[in-house]
């Protein structure tokens, strides 16, 4: 087991919800809060739980999204076990994607950000507006 240096103490916070995280785990928890609350992340999860679902339905269902950030999104989910990936060996191949159970523990939260979203939309937009409006 490793100690507790003083610059891990330094760097701890006090109070708050950070208060319970370990200093040297604040890192990779700051990585983990990267990558799931990245847009194409949110939304990949969001449709996932209506089932397994191929490269290109996913396409279809989250619009915008690259094909090259499609491909690295679904690959970073995947290292990260949110998402399985399931290639069948048929002609032509097929493969498919679902929520792992990591993923499902999720769902309802990314499901909440992105309602919350959506049911803010106009305000967000409207704040907006009036703070370029004023900095112009």
């Amino acid at each position: 087991m490793g100690t507790t240096s003083e610059a891990d103490i330094a760097g701890a916070a006090t109070i708050g919800p950070c208060a319970a995280i370990p200093a040297d785990h604040m890192a990779f928890i700051r990585q983990i809060l990267d990558r799931i609350g990245d847009k194409w992340s949110l939304l990949l999860i969001a449709v996932l739980e209506s089932g397994p679902l191929r490269y290109t339905d996913l396409q279809r269902q989250v619009p915008g999204i690259s094909q090259r950030m499609l491909s690295l999104t679904l690959r970073q989910l995947q290292q990260d076990g949110l998402i399985t990936r399931t290639a069948y060996a048929e002609v032509p191949p097929r493969v498919e994607y679902t929520l792992a159970p990591l993923g499902r523990s999720l769902h309802e939260i990314v499901t909440s950000l992105v309602g919350w979203a959506a049911d803010h939309h106009d305000d967000i937009r409207a704040n907006r507006d009036r703070a370029a409006a004023a900095g112009a």
